[in-house]
C-alpha cells in the first residue's frame, strides 16, 4: 500500500508483488478471561519505486475489551512529478467492534409510502475502528477498512485524512485537513500538502482536550441521504450505508474533545425519489426538510438532530442549519452538500452544521482561541477538526440557558449503531454501564472497568434519575418545566432515565389568550423582543411590520426566494422580520447584531441583522407558532389559519376541566386529580410524565401505622385511666367525708345530745384564683 500525493495519480507503473503471511495463534483459556493472540505480517515490494510495507496485526481478545494494533510503515513514496519524499511511521492502537451489527436498522418507510427509503441491512462486520496514535498523548484515530483505508488522525498540531485513490485502490492519500477547501476533488490545491513527514507530526505538543461540562452529552444523530447522492454512489446501498457510518464515526471523533458523543441512531436513504423538493436556495431546502422531519421522521424514530446529505450545489453555501435547536421537534436539523467522495473532509462540514444546532455561532470577528488558526466553526470550509474556545463557550451557554435536556439521554443499545466494545463510554448490548478508560473508571463508583457491569450494590451508573449509584425515588422531578407551555417529567423509581420530554399540545392558548403554545414555548411577540433587547422591550405596532417587511431585503422579508429575499404580502407581514419598540441601545442576545431603526408615525421600531453567515437562518425572524391574528398563526413566514396546528383538545370533556392535553394528546392533570382523564382524585401528572408522587415512599404509610397502632391506643388508654382515676378519687373522697360526718355526729350526740340539729349540706364551692381549676368533692380537675 502506498500513500502518495495527487501528482502520482497520472503515473502508471507496473510492479511485482511478493506477499508473505505468517499466522500464529495462541489460545489460552482461564475460568473468566479467554485470551487470543493473532500475529500477521505482510511484506510488499514494488519494482517501480522503493517501497516496503510491513503490517503487524496483534489481537488481544477478552470477553469485553478488544484491542487491535496496526503497524503501518512506509519508507518512501516518490511522486511522478519530482523527488518529494516522505517517511511515515506510526503505530495506531485501534478498537474494533466484536459484532458490527446495527440492530436499530435503517428507518422504516412511513405508512402507505413504498420505496422511499432503504430496508434494514446488516452492516459489514469488523471494519470500523476507533483509537489513538501510540506515543502521542491526546491523539485520536477513527478509521474504516470496509472499502480501503479511510479515516482521520487528530493530533495536537492538526488533523490528517487518509483515503484511497479512485484510480489506484491500493494507494492511499494522506493530507492535512486544514488545507482542504470546498472545491471539487479535481482541484490540486486540495492536496497541496498531501505528503506529510510523520516525524514532524509526532513531535508536536500534546493536545489537552477541553470538557465543557462535567457530564457527557449525547447527540442522537439521524442521517438522511437524498436520491441524487444515492445515484451518485451508483445506487449502491451498501456503499452508501458504510459511507454514512464512517461519516458518523468521524463526526463523533471530532466532538469527543468537547465531551460530546455523536451516536448514529438512524439512516434513511431516498432510493426511489426525494421526499422533498431540493430546488431553490439553501434556506428554502432547509425549511422543507425540517418541516418534513417534524411531520414524518420524528414520529418514526427518536433523535436529537437530523442532517440531510444531498448532492447539490448551493454556490458558496456548503450547508445550513438552525442555531440552538438540537432538542427542537420543528427545527432540529440541517442540510449538507456532499458532491465528491472525500468523506473525511466532508465530516467537518457536518460537524459545523451540527455545531449550529448545538448553539455554536461562527468564530469570525470574535475573540476566540483556536489551536490551529481556523477552527470548525469558522464561516469558511476550513477542514479543521478543532473547536475554538468560542464554540465551547457557546455550547455551555446553550446548555445553561435552554437545558439541552435531550442531550442527557444515553442512547439505547437497540437504537444506536456504534462499534460496540467495553470502554467506548456507550452502553452497548450486554453492558450495564460503560465508564470509559481505566483512568476514567477510577472516578466512577458505580461501574466496573473490565466488565462494564454494575458494581455490587449499585442499581445504576448514569442518567438523570440515578444518584450515588441508586435510582432516585419515583416522583422526583428530573426535567422541570421551563415555560408555561412546558410540562415537568418525573423519575419512576425503577429506571435511571428520565421520561421522554413532553409539553402542552400545540395550539393551546397561553398568555391570557394572546398567544399559542408551540413546541413547549408560549410564542408571543413581546417575549421574542425581550429575548433580544431586554425585559422592557415589546412588539412594535403592526404598521411597522408592514412597512419594513414589504421591502424584501435582508432587513425586512418573509424568507428566501430564488437565492434572494421574499417580500411579505400585507397579510403575512406579521410573520417576517421581528419588529420591536422600547428597546435598549445594546442587545442581550450575546452576539452584537446590526440594529435597524425605522421611523413610523408616533415613534420608531427596531429590527436586527445578526449577520451570522449564509449557512445560518436569521434568528431575527418572527418565531413559528406566533399568533398573528384572531385564530391565525405564523407558519413558514405565512399567517395561516390556526387549524394548521391540529389542536383538538377539549379540556372540559377529555380532562374533565382538571388538566391540559400534552404533545402526545394525553391529559396532564392538575394536582389533586389522577391521570389518565383527571376525573378521580390523585396527585396530578400524566401517563407520559412519570408518577408525580413517590409510590415507594413508605414514610406516610409508616407514620399512619404508628399512629393507629401505637399512639392512638396509648392515648385511649390514657383517657380511660384518667377517667377511672377521677371516678375512684370521687368515690374515695365521698366515702371519707361521710365517715367524717358520721364521726362528728356521733361525738356531738354523746356530748350535747339536746343541742340544735346538724347543719344542712352545702353545694360544692368554686375555688378562687385559677378559673381553669374547678374543685368538686375535694378533687382538683385540671383543663390547662
Amino acid at each position: 500500500m502506498s500513500w502518495c500525493s495527487s501528482k502520482s495519480l497520472s503515473h502508471t507503473h507496473t510492479h511485482s508483488h511478493t506477499h508473505t503471511h505468517s499466522h500464529t495463534h495462541t489460545d489460552t483459556h482461564t475460568q473468566t478471561r479467554p485470551t487470543h493472540t493473532h500475529t500477521h505480517s505482510h511484506t510488499h515490494r514494488h519494482t517501480h519505486d522503493t517501497h516496503t510495507h510491513t503490517h503487524t496485526d496483534t489481537l488481544t481478545h477478552t470477553q469485553t475489551r478488544h484491542t487491535h494494533t496496526h503497524r503501518h510503515t512506509q519508507r518512501k513514496c516518490v511522486s511522478s512529478g519530482g523527488t518529494d519524499t516522505a517517511v511515515i511511521a506510526a503505530v495506531m492502537s485501534l478498537k474494533q467492534s466484536q459484532q458490527c451489527v446495527w440492530r436499530g436498522g435503517v428507518v422504516a418507510p412511513p405508512a402507505g409510502v413504498c420505496g422511499c427509503c432503504s430496508h434494514l441491512y446488516v452492516f459489514q462486520d469488523h471494519c470500523h475502528y476507533r483509537g489513538f496514535v501510540q506515543g502521542v498523548e491526546g491523539s485520536s484515530v477513527a478509521m474504516s477498512i470496509c472499502n480501503g483505508l479511510r479515516g482521520v488522525m487528530h493530533l495536537s498540531g492538526g488533523s490528517y485524512g487518509i483515503e484511497p485513490l479512485d484510480s489506484a485502490p491500493d494507494q492511499h492519500l494522506v493530507y492535512r485537513l486544514q488545507d482542504v477547501t470546498s472545491q471539487p476533488r479535481g482541484s490540486l490545491q486540495l492536496w497541496s500538502h498531501a505528503i506529510i513527514p510523520l516525524q514532524s507530526m509526532l513531535t508536536l505538543h500534546s493536545c489537552v482536550r477541553r470538557a465543557v461540562l462535567h457530564k457527557t452529552h449525547y447527540v442522537e444523530l439521524l442521517l438522511v441521504v437524498d436520491n441524487d447522492r444515492f445515484n451518485f454512489m451508483s445506487r449502491n446501498a451498501t456503499a452508501v450505508r458504510e459511507e454514512m457510518v464512517l461519516l458518523a464515526n468521524l463526526v463523533d471523533s471530532i466532538y469527543m474533545q468537547l465531551n460530546i458523543r455523536v451516536v448514529l441512531v438512524g439512516l434513511e436513504i431516498w432510493n426511489q425519489q426525494n421526499q422533498i423538493s431540493t430546488d431553490g436556495a439553501a434556506g428554502e431546502v432547509l425549511n422543507r426538510f425540517t418541516q418534513w422531519r417534524e411531520k414524518e421522521l420524528v414520529p418514526r424514530r427518536r433523535h436529537d438532530s437530523a442532517q440531510l446529505i444531498l448532492r447539490k450545489n448551493f454556490g458558496q453555501t456548503a450547508g445550513m442549519a438552525f442555531v440552538s435547536t438540537v432538542c427542537s421537534r420543528s427545527h432540529g436539523g440541517g442540510i449538507n452538500a456532499f458532491n465528491n467522495n472525500l468523506v473525511v473532509s466532508f465530516a467537518s462540514i457536518v460537524a459545523h452544521e451540527l455545531g449550529h444546532n448545538l448553539g455554536m455561532n461562527h468564530d469570525d470577528g470574535r475573540q476566540c482561541t483556536c489551536p490551529t488558526g481556523a477552527c470548525i466553526m469558522n464561516s469558511g470550509a476550513t477542514g479543521s477538526k478543532n473547536f475554538s474556545s468560542c464554540s465551547a463557550d457557546d455550547f455551555e451557554k446553550m446548555i445553561l440557558l435552554t437545558g439541552g435536556a435531550c442531550l442527557l439521554n444515553v442512547p439505547r443499545p437497540d437504537e444506536a449503531y456504534s462499534a460496540p466494545y467495553c470502554g467506548n463510554r456507550l452502553v452497548d448490548f450486554g453492558e450495564e454501564c460503560d465508564c470509559g478508560s481505566e483512568k476514567e473508571c477510577e472516578e466512577d463508583p458505580c461501574c466496573e472497568y473490565r466488565t462494564c457491569k454494575l458494581k455490587s450494590g449499585a442499581q445504576c451508573a448514569y442518567g438523570e434519575c440515578c444518584s450515588n449509584c441508586q435510582f432516585l425515588p419515583g416522583g422526583t422531578v428530573c426535567r422541570a418545566s421551563t415555560d408555561e407551555c412546558d410540562l415537568p417529567e418525573f423519575c419512576n423509581g425503577s429506571s435511571s432515565l428520565c421520561q421522554s420530554d413532553v409539553f402542552i399540545q400545540n395550539g393551546q392558548p397561553c398568555r391570557n389568550q394572546e398567544a399559542y403554545c408551540y413546541n413547549g414555548k408560549c410564542q408571543h411577540y413581546d417575549s421574542q423582543c425581550q429575548a433580544i433587547f431586554g425585559d422592557k422591550a415589546k412588539a412594535a405596532p403592526e404598521l411597522c411590520f408592514k412597512e419594513v417587511n414589504s421591502k424584501g431585503d435582508r432587513f425586512g422579508n418573509c424568507g428566501y426566494l430564488n437565492n434572494g429575499f421574499k417580500k411579505c404580502e400585507s397579510r403575512n407581514a406579521m410573520c417576517g422580520k421581528l419588529q420591536c419598540s422600547n428597546v435598549q441601545a445594546k442587545t442581550v442576545f450575546g452576539i452584537e447584531p446590526s440594529i435597524i431603526s425605522t421611523p413610523i408615525a408616533g415613534g420608531k421600531c427596531y429590527g436586527v441583522d445578526f449577520m451570522l453567515g449564509s449557512d445560518v437562518p436569521d434568528p431575527g425572524m418572527v418565531n413559528e407558532g406566533t399568533k398573528c391574528g384572531e385564530n391565525k398563526v405564523c407558519v413558514n413566514f405565512e399567517c395561516r389559519s390556526a387549524d394548521v396546528l391540529s389542536y383538538d383538545c377539549n379540556v372540559q370533556t377529555k380532562c374533565h376541566g382538571h388538566g391540559v392535553c400534552n404533545s402526545n394528546r394525553n391529559c396532564h392533570c392538575d394536582y389533586g386529580w389522577a391521570p389518565p382523564f383527571c376525573e378521580l382524585s390523585g396527585y396530578g401528572g400524566s401517563v407520559d410524565s412519570g408518577p408525580t408522587w413517590n409510590d415507594k415512599d413508605t414514610s406516610l404509610r409508616d407514620g399512619l401505622l404508628v399512629f393507629f397502632f401505637f399512639v392512638l391506643p396509648l392515648l385511649a388508654l390514657s383517657v380511660f385511666v384518667f377517667l377511672r382515676r377521677n371516678e375512684l378519687l370521687r368515690r374515695l373522697g365521698l366515702s371519707r367525708r361521710k365517715r367524717s360526718q358520721g364521726y362528728e355526729a356521733d361525738g356531738m350526740a354523746s356530748a350535747n345530745h339536746s343541742r340544735r340539729p346538724p347543719p344542712r349540706a352545702q353545694p360544692p364551692s368554686v375555688a378562687r384564683g385559677n378559673a381553669n381549676n374547678i374543685v368538686r368533692d375535694g378533687v382538683s380537675l385540671g383543663f390547662a
